[in-house]
């Protein structure tokens, strides 16, 4: 279309609320919002509203707003970020695409777009035409492929006088890509590309190459390409002189991109000195990046500075200097420093109430916030107020169907799951994706995470086969959404994998948990902290497979990569050694097992506190350690200590409390103490029946303690009448090979065996022996054990 007689105007990150003032000034104008996920990061008046009331017809102005976007950043802006402190910037980017026109432009021409291009009577597009197979006609146009050969090229040594090289523009060139892929914004400072360019010149050979003076350097660079392209163009200041400041030639940006591997970044050092150039707009940006890229000191360091600088020119109250300090909170949470996060989370939320008021959108994502790190404190009562708070204020302002009031829907919905409260969580998760589906769509990311969490609830709930087809159906539909390497379809692959695991199918579990694994190295790199996860869930699936060695091998390389990236003290990190002790337990190493479970309740008791969840957790390994090492006093009053601690935080009936009271169960019946162990087993299956449900898979644990409980208190006739009760059910509900069904025919036949029933007791023995091999493997466990119960009958 031709818009004559319009104004251009096409603001600089950072720069929209003035660009929005000068543009409700014209009669007629056009806004150019070019990488437009780069004004999203940094400006917060870049909103759907702004630009609807810019445009609206009623308002005796032509105004029209074209912006651009990649796929690779659509695909970003429309995940679910995992930190909270970053939902404001991915919920205005949705809202303003669910509002756009979109406008696909193919990269290559189709062959009836090269045909009309064809009767054009222009040379420069007859040359385009003839590489059309190979490049689009834009970016040959633009000589994006000759300028991308001629840096490859200038990397050579420069050696021969009559046809100079310039390894030394190249570099500076390689600066000014790297910097602008780390988040800088702004024109870069010729200074900062001065200072750091050093370090790509010495990964090509350095001296070696005899670089060029650095005026050579920089008179290549600058030079005009093609009559209007440059590698560096120079930037001018508001006179019309030069400004030190160049910009880099965009598409070497993305080619460089395309062609850099997985977790492959800037250097420290190289941020460090960008962070020294850098305005508030671009210290967020280089945050954010870090964050994206699992940098999280990085990431923390960037946004702190950012806060300083919007402060500095803002005030503290300012709307700018308040988000700024919601996304380094988020950062701290992030860092599992969640202490100083909660502080941070609720002085910005206290500020926001105070400057914007109880109702305004800012305030109600801070709220939303503080909610989010009271959870990861374990809180999760607090959290619940704050989430129903948060929730009730959307409602009323924004209205049922709103975005924002559905994702506090979502998140209300997750801590009732992990407050035990799985029917009500089911509720809302299925109220919200109800609503999604109707008002975003079925392909809609947010219906996509809504389907993720609701499968999540019913894995909870033991509906396994329910949360299966929801798993595979998410995973469907962002595979043919996202693309199969997007980090949402690795994650439903994840959340899939997970649930095969829980359900026996061990080897499948295994197969996805490797491609998941694979597929995050490559696309994200070997230290994300989702690759991380990741691998350990792939530890977690050898250990069932009985394969130690292997699990033990990758639990202690998760551990050393999230030490180094994430800090000894992370709760990741902890969580990795919880991991590793466990798999030392399982290999029979109690010494080293009480060691590490030690150390890791040492550190989250001082970074979480005595009575969070996973402190808890941890003192329960070292419980079941110290049984296992036959220290059962030890043992008992630590899990007496658990059990009780558990009931003051979650309740009586919280399913980690009731885990914790059969714990204390076993272990008083390793005492002797029978008819204690057997009333606390009784009151455990008891309560896991009344709020779980009588085929829940813990449930039947539970049944299955008590009926081992009263084998061996000789009950033998009440054991196999509990222990069958407990097989028909399994059989039912896990399937005839899972590992708990097998459990209760080996159970079932012990105490067959024990009453003299030999026969019976054998083919129970052979039939279990016979699934596990086929499903477990010839040399996994608890194949040898059948073999070695099936021994123990024949001998009779």
């Amino acid at each position: 279309a031709r818009l004559p007689k319009h104004r251009l105007v096409a603001p600089a990150p950072g720069g929209m609320a003035t660009a929005l003032e000068e543009a409700r000034r014209y009669r007629r104008c056009v806004v150019w919002l070019d990488n437009v996920d780069r004004h999203l990061h940094v400006d917060a008046d870049l909103t759907a509203e702004a630009l609807t009331a810019l445009v609206d017809s009623q308002a005796r102005r032509h105004c029209v707003v074209v912006a651009t976007l990649t796929r690779s950043q659509e695909s970003q802006l429309k995940a679910v970020p995992e930190d909270a402190a970053r939902l404001p910037v991915y919920q205005r980017a949705r809202e303003l695409l669910e509002r756009a026109h979109r406008v696909t432009v193919p990269r290559l021409f189709t062959a009836e777009e090269r045909a009309r291009a064809e009767d054009i009577d222009d040379a420069r597009i007859a040359v385009a035409l003839a590489r059309s197979q190979e490049y689009g006609i834009a970016e040959y146009l633009a000589n994006g492929p000759r300028l991308l050969a001629e840096w490859d090229n200038a990397w050579s040594a420069n050696t021969d006088p009559h046809a100079p090289s310039y390894p030394r523009g190249a570099a500076l060139i390689a600066a000014a890509v790297e910097l602008r892929r780390a988040g800088y914004l702004s024109a870069l400072p010729r200074e900062l590309l001065e200072q750091v360019h050093t370090h790509y010149l010495d990964q090509y050979g350095g001296q070696r190459l005899h670089p060029e003076p650095l005026a050579r350097a920089w008179e290549w660079a600058l030079k005009p390409r093609f009559a209007t392209t440059h590698l560096l163009t120079p930037v001018e200041d508001d006179t019309g002189h030069e400004s030190g400041r160049v910009e880099v030639f965009d598409y070497l940006v993305d080619a460089t991109h395309r062609r850099t591997p997985a977790g492959e970044h800037a250097p420290e050092h190289v941020i460090t000195a960008a962070l020294e150039h850098a305005t508030a707009a671009d210290a967020h940006s280089i945050g954010a990046t870090a964050y994206s890229q699992g940098r999280y000191p990085l990431a923390e360091r960037a946004y702190r500075q950012a806060h300083a600088a919007y402060t500095e020119e803002h005030g503290p109250d300012h709307p700018d200097t308040l988000t700024s300090r919601n996304n380094l909170a988020g950062m701290l949470a992030e860092r599992g420093w969640l202490e100083e996060a909660e502080a941070e989370q609720r002085a910005v939320f206290q500020a926001c109430r105070r400057v914007l008021g109880e109702d305004h959108p800012h305030t109600l994502t801070s709220r939303g916030s503080l909610a989010g790190v009271l959870a990861d404190l374990g809180r999760w009562e607090e959290a619940e107020a704050e989430q129903r708070a948060t929730l009730e204020v959307r409602r009323r302002v924004l209205g049922e169907d709103h975005p924002h009031t559905l994702t506090s829907r979502n998140n209300l919905a997750n801590v009732l799951a992990d407050l035990g409260r799985w029917e009500g969580a089911e509720a809302e998760q299925r109220a919200t994706l109800e609503v999604r589906r109707r008002v975003l769509g079925e392909d809609h990311p947010d219906t996509l995470n809504s389907r993720n969490n609701l499968a999540g609830v019913l894995r909870d709930r033991g509906r396994w086969e329910e949360a299966e087809a929801e798993h595979r159906a998410t995973l469907e539909v962002r595979r043919r959404v996202l693309g199969e390497d997007h980090p949402d379809t690795l994650t439903s692959r994840n959340n899939l994998a997970n649930l095969l695991r829980e359900r026996g199918r061990l080897e499948e579990a295994e197969a996805e948990h490797r491609a998941v694994y694979q597929a995050f190295s490559r696309v994200l790199g070997e230290d994300h902290p989702h690759t991380l996860t990741s691998r350990a869930n792939l530890a977690g699936v050898l250990a069932d497979l009985g394969r130690w060695e292997g699990a033990e091998a990758e639990q202690r390389a998760t551990l050393e990569v999230r030490r180094r990236v994430l800090g000894e003290d992370h709760p990741h990190t902890l969580t990795s050694r919880n991991n590793l002790a466990n798999v030392l337990g399982q290999r029979g190493r109690w010494e080293e097992a009480e060691a590490e479970h030690r150390a890791t309740l040492e550190v989250r008791r001082r970074v979480l506190g005595e009575d969070h969840p996973h402190t808890l957790t941890s003192r329960a390994n070292l419980a079941n350690v110290l049984g296992q090492r036959g220290r059962w006093e030890e043992a008992e009053a630590e899990h007496r200590a658990v059990y009780q601690a558990f009931s003051r935080v979650l309740g009586e009936d919280h399913p980690h409390t009731l885990t914790s009271r059969a714990n204390l169960a076993g272990v008083l019946a390793d005492r002797g103490r029978w008819e204690e162990a057997e009333a606390e087993h009784r009151a455990v299956y008891q309560a896991f029946s009344r709020v779980l449900g009588e085929d829940h898979p813990e449930t039947l644990t539970s049944r299955a303690n008590l009926a081992n409980l009263l084998r061996e208190r000789g009950r033998w006739e009440e054991a196999e009448a509990e222990q069958r009760a407990t097989l028909e059910v399994r059989r039912r509900v896990l399937g005839e090979d899972h590992p708990h069904t097998l459990t209760s025919r080996a159970s079932l036949a012990r105490v067959l065996a024990e009453q003299g029933w030999w026969e019976e007791a054998e083919a129970e023995q052979r039939a279990t022996l016979e699934v596990r091999r086929r499903v477990l493997g010839e040399d996994h466990p608890a194949t040898l054990t059948s073999r070695n119960n099936l021994a123990n009958v024949l001998g009779q």
